[in-house]
């Protein structure tokens, strides 16, 4: 798989400040003519335009969308490559990834792959370290443990047809990884730093109490779809599959345990 190609959709919206640094990353990954870089734009007023305008390889689309959602499913649609990430414009890619991800996913028992994430600021400063773990299937239902970011899978997932759900506003990311583990597909953590994501004031995922109360809603209709139980989505059991979600914080802390990068970060932090 030395000559496959990867293709990158990046939704974008306003976000001129970053996606040139988002650009680059894609770029500077392999030689021209192996990597495919979609940005589906939503007639964005900044400065995107100019800035890609700069790159003539990228393959810009800018029109009227229904969303984030929306815009990536329809990069995900005319994406050519063999295996497919999703990066967002304000994030980017750490070097080496992609020699990593096509190493990888050469293995025809692996379908998709994840990592660990860098957190930074709107400045490019470093704030932490996302550690994540392994894959289990039931707890793709309560958390989104899988970042968006640092996600590559080969394209046989969405040559099923399995894209993102516009109906869903904040979890649209859960849901497609739920979706694609209850589909049968096999997804791998791999435990290293593929993306940087950055946050700041404007991020979608920012927890306001509206957020978390919607976060909570679309959990349950998630829970609904891939499990064989069917609840109403009423206040009081969206408010007790929140309690079931909250519980469930110690077992994934648990399964971080096994990670050696956690442990090694908190032993640094115990000692500073």
């Amino acid at each position: 798989m030395s000559n496959i190609l990867i293709s990158i959709v990046t939704p974008s919206y306003n976000q001129g400040e970053f996606i040139e640094e988002a650009i680059k990353s894609v770029r500077s990954q392999l030689p021209a003519g192996m990597i495919e870089h979609i940005i589906i734009d939503n007639c964005s007023t900044d400065q995107t335009k100019e800035v890609v305008a700069k790159y003539p390889d990228v393959v810009f689309v800018s029109e009227p969308d229904e969303g984030q959602s929306d815009a990536i499913n329809k990069g995900f649609k005319i994406a050519k490559g063999q295996i497919i990430g999703w990066l967002n414009a304000d994030d980017y890619y750490m070097p080496g990834t992609f020699d990593k991800v096509r190493s990888i996913l050469s293995s025809d028992d692996v379908d998709g792959i994840y990592s660990n994430v860098r957190f930074i600021n709107k400045d490019n400063k470093f704030i932490k370290n996302l550690i994540v773990h392994k894959p289990v299937k039931w707890l793709s239902l309560f958390h989104c443990y899988i970042p968006s970011t640092s996600f590559f899978f080969k394209r046989t997932i969405i040559d099923q047809g399995l894209f993102i759900d516009k109906d869903m506003h904040i979890s649209m990311d859960k849901d497609f990884f739920a979706n694609i583990f209850y589909k049968g597909f096999k997804i791998k953590f791999v435990n290293d730093f593929f993306a940087s994501f950055r946050w700041h004031d404007s991020n979608k995922s920012l927890d306001t109490a509206d957020t978390k109360k919607l976060r909570q809603k679309e959990g349950l209709i998630i829970f609904n779809r891939y499990s064989r139980f069917n609840f109403s989505v009423s206040n009081s059991n969206v408010k007790r599959y929140s309690l079931v979600d909250g519980a469930l914080l110690a077992y994934r802390k648990l399964l971080k345990l096994f990670n050696p990068l956690y442990n090694y970060q908190r032993l640094v932090k115990s000692q500073n």
